[in-house]
């Protein structure tokens, strides 16, 4: 069970992994294409920008799970660390707010399209490439819930997103230290 809960909450990471690969494979076929055989695919760019755009949103998702999100704390650093995180779940409270109104707006103008609204090379019909909106939204509200009641509820911070990066590289670093003093012996 403890794999399968570090799998959800990595999910858009996930996800994100997957769309990144596959877009990337899809323009780097188009480019050989173009360069080697003098030809376009065409569907190969629509379903790219698709997919980049399903990647961006489960990004900014992920970035929620992760606390990476951009904020204003200047001011929260002056206050003490309890109060500060009161102050920071008010303002989570707009934001999932605003995600609310996202979802529900976002649901109305997928709903009035109509079925023959399609993609033009794909001919998939566009209301499914735009539920990437509200399941985004979704999923960046379950998010940002999680985070605070990790921080109000259980105590603790996410950590620092940029941090982490530096303190994995450091540790990759030592490790590969370690493996080349071995093989020096």
């Amino acid at each position: 069970m403890p794999a399968l809960w570090s799998f959800l909450d990595k999910f858009e990471s996930h996800v994100c992994r997957i769309l990144l690969a596959v877009f990337v494979s899809l323009l780097f076929v188009q480019i050989v294409a173009r360069q080697l055989f003098g030809f376009s695919i065409t569907w190969i760019e629509e379903l790219s920008v698709i997919l980049f755009v399903w990647f961006a949103y489960f990004g900014a998702s992920y970035a929620a799970r992760i606390a990476a999100h951009n904020r204003v704390t200047f001011h929260l650093n002056a206050m003490s660390r309890h109060k500060a995180r009161i102050v920071e779940a008010v303002g989570d409270l707009f934001w999932i707010a605003f995600n609310a109104v996202f979802i529900w707006y976002s649901i109305e103008f997928i709903s009035r399209l109509k079925p023959f609204v399609k993609a033009q090379t794909l001919g998939w019909e566009m209301r499914y490439v735009y539920l990437a909106l509200p399941i985004a939204f979704v999923l960046m509200t379950l998010r940002i819930l999680q985070v605070n009641y990790l921080k109000l509820i259980r105590g603790t911070d996410p950590r620092d997103p940029d941090r982490v990066e530096v303190e994995d590289m450091i540790e990759l670093s030592q490790d590969e230290q370690r493996a080349f003093d071995r093989e020096k012996r």
